[in-house]
């Protein structure tokens, strides 16, 4: 693996590579798949923002970005395909730079192009930007990135701000931890047997233009949606993956379709339960779901199915069994003998078989974003946004800071159904939002929204 140590030329921080270095290192299970499946018509692309006080100075932002880059090596490579297996390798260009943001977020990255890189960072009026190839990290690795970017960039602006709450010394090499595949770390043991999960409902509509990124966004109190959750017995995620559940089987019911079972895909941060430093991926999918063909539920119903089918899959020993059969299919002598070629094919039509089919849409909570006062106080809100959907569909995130808490739909559908009516449930929950948009509606401005 390629591990650069850190040095100082004439008060400037330099990257050099180790005496002996090696010029590539093997991906992590998770980055496999997202290279496989990447093509023309899908690009796994992620964002994370942070709306600030003021508006963002270009200039200090860049060099911010050089000085934060050397710390995350992971973060600065290229993709290369190899015959039997993609790789990544150090990425020895100027920059990156920071660009000036568009209004189609998470534009596709063409991986293993020539001019393609990894990561952005956007800038526009008072919001800074992250956009990252999941095959990079997770949104766990991501966010500690971008909150030692933010941490530099304010300190570029006069701020002292300690290296705390997952910001990291950019004076101080990469640790090794940081950049392991851990993943192979905790493999081992018997693998969980697979379960063939049934087809899921999936909310349809029109089709926008190719990477047209429709990301609507709901601003809510942090401390009135915990008490609401409280209420229900069960935790923030927990009361707003059943308020989606509850939204999809509306939608399904008067859409007078063929009941299916209504479930999400929740990515789950496996650095909750398994030693780790790494900002590379290691997460797994958790699968909360109702079936309403075995009858009427009331929403306490659906919250309490929820909180218990979440907490089972977040059992450890089920999900270092997940770990090890993931890992093991990617050791396959077999498999490893495939040609890419041969290969990526098989690896997508996997893909939709078992991570789109049992799956109604995607809902993603990175969590609390923590960050010392000095810091803190000149960040309004932090943003999460997934890129586009794995077919004509519609994710979600959300994230908070402060009292503040960010929940953003993206969809490549014309039709706002989903984010409406949910958005909807939740004022009648007796919780205000407003609500945002890229994509305005008649007689609104670019961002513009309203309490609702």
């Amino acid at each position: 693996m390629y591990f650069p140590n850190i040095t100082e030329r004439g008060g400037n921080r330099v990257a050099r590579k180790s005496p002996v270095p090696e010029t590539w290192y093997p991906m992590d299970n998770a980055g496999v798949l997202y290279a496989a499946i990447s093509d023309d018509d899908y690009s796994p692309v992620y964002r994370i923002s942070a709306v600030l006080d003021k508006t963002v100075d270009s200039a200090a932002l860049q060099r911010a970005l050089e000085k934060t880059i050397p710390r995350f090596p992971t973060f600065h490579v290229r993709l290369r395909k190899g015959a039997f297996w993609y790789y990544f390798v150090p990425d020895d260009r100027p920059g990156p730079f920071v660009q000036e943001d568009v209004c189609n977020f998470c534009q596709p990255m063409d991986p293993c192009g020539e001019a393609t890189r990894l990561m952005r960072v956007c800038r526009y009026e008072d919001r800074v930007s992250i956009e990252c190839f999941h095959a990079l990290s997770d949104g766990g690795g991501a966010m500690v990135f971008f909150k030692t970017l933010l941490a530099c960039y304010f300190r570029e602006l006069g701020e002292d701000v300690p290296d705390a709450d997952g910001i990291l010394n950019i004076d101080e090499p990469p640790r090794p931890g940081e950049l392991e595949d851990a993943y192979r770390r905790y493999a081992g043991g018997r693998a969980a047997p697979r379960e063939w999960k049934k087809t899921a409902y999936h909310p349809t509509g029109t089709p926008e233009p190719f990477y047209t990124l429709n990301v609507t966004q709901g601003i809510l109190s942090v401390e009135k949606v915990k008490q609401k959750a409280k209420a229900y017995g069960g935790s923030v995620t927990e009361y707003l993956s059943a308020a989606l559940i509850w939204t999809l089987m509306e939608l399904q019911r008067r859409g007078g379709r063929r009941e299916r079972p209504v479930s999400l895909a929740i990515p789950i941060d496996l650095r909750r339960f398994f030693s780790t430093e790494t900002v590379r991926n290691f997460i797994l999918t958790a699968r909360p779901h109702i079936d309403p063909r075995l009858g009427d539920y009331t929403f306490p119903e659906v919250v309490e199915q929820v909180r218990y089918q979440l907490r089972l899959e977040l059992s450890r020993p089920l999900m270092k069994g997940n770990i090890t059969g993931n890992v093991n299919f990617q050791r396959n002598p077999i498999l490893k003998a495939v040609p890419c070629a041969l290969k990526d094919p098989v690896m997508k039509f996997s893909y939709r078989l078992a991570a789109i089919r049992p799956f109604s849409m995607t809902y993603t909570n990175p969590g609390v974003f923590q960050a010392p006062g000095s810091m803190a106080r000149h960040i309004e809100r932090v943003e999460a946004v997934l890129g586009q959907p794995y077919g004509d569909t519609v994710n979600c995130a959300s994230v908070s800071c402060g009292d503040v808490l960010s929940i953003s739909f993206a969809s490549n559908l014309k039709e706002r159904d989903v984010e409406r009516e949910f958005f909807r449930f939740l004022v009648r929950e007796g919780l205000p939002v407003k609500v945002l948009s890229n994509r305005p509606e008649p007689g609104q401005g670019p961002g513009q929204g309203e309490n609702r």
